[in-house]
């Protein structure tokens, strides 16, 4: 029987888009399987020219922007694509967490293979689907526990919880037949031969990143020295960044004003923390919805417009408020009308997300209005020195760098990192 493998379909040389298959004789996993934010996706997509939705998979396949792997497609998705339909040959997807550049496929994928998530996973899934145009398919969902193994065949599957910028995030060990591969910080005490690493901010990394109790105290800086209305723009599922925000909101005596779609996933997401650990609309103190100008509403949304706040009310009474601003929601502005100088918190970094705008567009924005402009981030991800300590810590005998534009950065770690190639299957063996 041939040796197991592991092959990176997405993920190489550009952040997002992890696609990794681990094949062991008959048996075939694939972790994560979303969209990646590389600028060779922009070379045919872009703005309002996007795949069609009634033949995404076609579209993508046409330019190479999905790896061809038999048996992981619908039949609907391939429509009449030139890759034919098999019947499943993956025999499980595991998603390590919610963001769109880990899961953003799984709508093209036959609805009899099983995904694997975390229950948080499975709840974010849920309210993203319900307050976005994001779908993730319909399939046999399997959620697992903490340190609960998996086996699919004879791979087994251990999932760790690990910190992200997204709550309920996993990294995985993963054994095999010829040897044990772990997923980023997952090791624990394991002694691993390959280690998976994301390298997002490894090479050049210019913006200055805080520790999350350095935002807090920026923040209640600017919060105490002003007296109009403040902004704060953030990533709208970074949980500890919008509690951030909201303890420092209350302790001005200002309240946080978060949009409908916020405020429907601190609603959903709530049940899985501790009680009181989260700020709800319309449960707790301090916490107000923004009613955007919309020709009409969602049956989801309606519960949350009921007791809004509208533009002209934010706008009289500014400095009541910490408005968290989307910047999809910039047309605001407009309406809000705020007072020159009125401060704006970025408190996001690294430019990969699906709800980014460019950096030229949103100082546009800025300056027109005449927004003071102040960055302040945590990041979700592990700075270039941090990676390093993570490969020497672990001692496994393959490093991997993926989700990453400058994996070879991480070979300063030593001889073990090996700046993967797309679609090389590398042999998962036991050191001897």
């Amino acid at each position: 029987m041939p040796e197991p493998t592991v092959r990176f379909l997405g993920g190489v040389r550009e952040i997002g888009g992890n696609k990794i298959l681990i094949e062991d004789g008959p048996d075939r996993v694939l972790f994560d399987f979303g969209p990646s934010f590389s600028p060779r996706i922009e070379e045919y997509y872009r703005d309002y020219l996007q795949p069609r939705s009634t033949a995404k998979a076609k579209d993508l396949l046409e330019f190479d922007l999905l790896p061809r792997i038999p048996g992981l497609y619908s039949r609907e998705s391939l429509a009449d694509s030139d890759l034919a339909y098999t019947e499943p040959e993956v025999h499980a997807i595991f998603v390590s967490h919610a963001h769109a550049d880990h899961a953003g496929y799984l709508d093209l994928v036959d609805p009899a293979i099983p995904i694997h998530v975390g229950e948080g996973t499975r709840t974010l899934l849920s309210a993203i689907e319900t307050s976005t145009r994001m779908k993730y398919g319909t399939h046999p969902w399997r959620v697992f526990a903490d340190r609960t193994p998996i086996w699919v065949g004879g791979i087994e599957v251990i999932p760790y919880p690990v910190d992200h910028s997204i709550p309920f995030a996993y990294g995985f060990i993963v054994r095999t037949r010829g040897g044990t591969l772990a997923f980023f910080e997952a090791v624990g005490k394991e002694q691993v031969d390959a280690l998976l690493i994301e390298g997002t901010r490894a090479g050049p990394d210019a913006r200055r990143n805080l520790s999350e109790e350095g935002v807090r105290v920026g923040v209640d800086r600017i919060l105490d020295s002003e007296d109009q209305l403040a902004f704060a723009c953030t990533y709208p599922r970074d949980i500890d960044r919008l509690t951030t925000l909201y303890a420092a909101a209350v302790d001005a005596d200002r309240e946080l004003v978060v949009s409908v779609r916020t405020a429907h996933l601190l609603t959903q997401v709530a049940p899985r923390f501790p009680a009181g650990m989260l700020p709800i609309p319309g449960t707790s103190p301090g916490i107000r919805v923004y009613a955007r100008k919309k020709r009409t509403s969602y049956l989801w949304e309606r519960p949350y417009l009921e007791a809004a706040l509208s533009s002209a009310e934010v706008r009289a009474n500014g400095s009541k408020y910490l408005l968290s601003l989307e910047l999809s929601h910039f047309a605001e502005l407009i309406d809000l009308r705020p007072p020159s100088g009125s401060p704006f918190i970025h408190s996001m970094s690294e430019p990969f997300s699906e709800d980014d705008v460019d950096d030229h567009v949103m100082h546009n924005w800025l300056s027109h209005f005449g927004l003071a402009f102040h960055q302040m981030h945590a990041s979700g991800h592990a700075s270039g020195p941090e990676l390093l300590e993570i490969i020497r810590a672990t001692g496994a005998r393959t490093v991997y760098p993926i989700h990453t534009t400058h994996p070879e950065a991480l070979e300063a770690a030593g001889p073990s990192v090996h700046p993967p190639e797309l679609g090389v299957a590398y042999a998962l063996t036991r050191a001897r």
